[in-house]
């Protein structure tokens, strides 16, 4: 079931990360510190299920 949960959770943060990066782009100021969060989102979003949740036989 935590696998589930660690999908879920890592899914709307990638998909938090492409809003943002999409965002960064209208802002008419804070565009590059958006646009580096959304970085940091879309890379913990596979980073997470990679290095922390181990991985299956």
């Amino acid at each position: 079931m935590s696998d589930v949960i660690a999908f879920v959770f890592c899914f709307l943060l990638f998909l938090v990360g492409l809003f943002l990066l999409g965002l960064a782009d209208t802002l008419p100021a804070w565009q590059g510190l958006v646009f580096f969060v959304g970085i940091v989102c879309v890379a913990l979003s596979f980073g997470i299920p990679v290095h922390l949740l181990g991985h299956a036989d």
